[in-house]
């Protein structure tokens, strides 16, 4: 028997990682482990990595030397995407205890049961990503107002510049109806709004009896939550009988779609081998605003991959400017192992890559404040969420506009209809 008891969790990356990190976390409260925050000297340290830019690679390096600051004699375990891609690596950072790939991470507990007390040696498990062929169902907790639910796991997918199908291996999911059960399990925990999470979420079903849209309408029927959110989602994968029920039929679906687009380049959209062009994300976003003109949109885009010139950083930039979407993730591009990209050449200086990056950004802030505006003196649905902030409560509309009001600590997780006033200086809605 180990001699550890306490255990804090540090989560790097996607919401997908965040509701992992939380089935984690139960695992080890079902083992009779008890949490604590991350400053608290736990005995044990579980680090949930990231590998889709090299900042991730180096926030993990930095996360085992404040760990190791914290308790000195700490047990660290690294899991998730990096720990899968670079097993070795991670093993040889000073103080690392436990490296668990993507096969062995849900059995955490009966990997740290067996370690002896004198054993000193990093124990590394890590199997072919080709071996990882299980659903392991979560969702996130703590959070009393929304929920993460991972629903996918894994892409078929091979994008030019993504290391995701190579730490989490193929496309998969539960049946809707053992999605439904994991669902259960918030039933009384008095979560609002679950948003559903995955590698590759359109994928769903991966063609085969069960699909994305039946899930859709299987969620939709489920009447102890009030709101469900669409996380990113492929445009290719975004049909439009999809779009038609979220925003035309659906009692639960919040108008609010993140489309991933990259960039506005054919010609890039080609070399990233991504499924589609501009032309078919021009349709999507019309369709959508031709049905509903206020529904969110949100956009992934990268900079600085790999034969972007000027001119095509350019078609990107005004693509983007003239499209009726609400903001902007922008990703610089970052060269990792084991893709396609980092072959082709053609780098685009770093400093170049900062600029169009700054440049996408403040257009992202411009698109922002004006899809805000539109929404000024307006009367919206609010799920306020526990968080306070300099005496304000938020929340988000069911658009996805962050709003705020003066502190009601009795209005915190439920829904109330509020009067939208102005923008604050700081770019939030003031709301009463």
């Amino acid at each position: 028997m180990n001699p550890y008891r306490t255990v804090a969790y540090y989560t790097l990356g996607c919401k997908l990682n965040f509701s992992e990190t939380s089935a984690i976390s139960r695992l080890f409260e079902d083992g009779g482990y008890a949490k604590v925050d991350f400053e608290e000297r736990p005995d044990i340290f579980v680090i949930n990595t990231c590998s889709v830019t090299d900042n991730a690679d180096k926030k993990c390096r930095y996360l085992v030397r404040k760990a190791r600051k914290v308790n000195p004699n700490a047990f660290i375990i690294m899991l998730g995407c990096y720990a899968q891609l670079k097993p070795k690596e991670i093993s040889e950072i000073e103080g690392v205890n436990m490296v668990l790939g993507a096969n062995d991470k849900f059995n955490v507990i009966e990997h740290l049961e067996k370690i002896e007390e004198n054993n000193s040696a990093t124990v590394v498990l890590n199997e072919s990503i080709k071996q990882t062929k299980d659903f392991y169902p979560a969702f996130s907790s703590g959070e009393r107002t929304r929920s993460f639910l991972k629903v996918q796991d894994g892409c078929d997918y091979f994008c030019s510049f993504c290391t995701i199908p190579l730490a989490r291996g193929k496309s998969r999911n539960a049946s809707i109806s053992n999605t439904l059960l994991e669902l259960d399990k918030l039933k009384n925990t008095g979560v609002k709004e679950i948003v559903l999470t995955g590698v590759n979420i359109g994928d769903f079903g991966q063609g085969k009896d069960e699909n994305f849209f039946e899930l859709v309408k299987a969620l939709d029927e489920v009447s102890f939550i009030e709101r469900f959110r669409i996380s990113s989602i492929e445009p290719n994968l975004l049909s439009n009988e999809i779009i038609d029920f979220v925003l035309n039929k659906s009692k639960r679906f919040v108008p609010h779609f993140h489309i991933p687009l990259q960039s506005g380049s054919d010609y890039l959209l080609k070399k990233m081998r991504r499924k589609y062009d501009t032309s078919l994300y021009t349709n999507r976003v019309n369709f959508i605003k031709s049905i509903k003109p206020d529904c969110c949109i949100g956009v992934d885009v990268i900079v600085g991959y790999p034969g972007e010139t000027y001119h095509e950083f350019q078609k990107t930039y005004e693509y983007l400017k003239d499209l009726d979407v609400s903001y902007l993730h922008v990703f610089t591009y970052s060269e990792r192992a084991n893709t396609t990209a980092i072959k082709l050449g053609e780098k685009v200086p770093m400093n170049v890559r900062k600029k169009r990056s700054q440049d996408l950004q403040s257009l992202s802030e411009r698109k922002k404040r004006l899809f805000y505006q539109q929404h000024v003196q307006s009367n919206q649905t609010v799920l306020f969420e526990n968080t306070i902030d300099n005496d304000y409560i938020t929340g988000f509309t069911e658009n996805y506009i962050k709003v705020k009001i003066k502190d009601k600590p009795d209005i915190i997780n439920s829904l109330k209809n509020v009067f939208l006033k102005e923008m604050h200086s700081d770019g939030v809605m003031l709301c009463e």
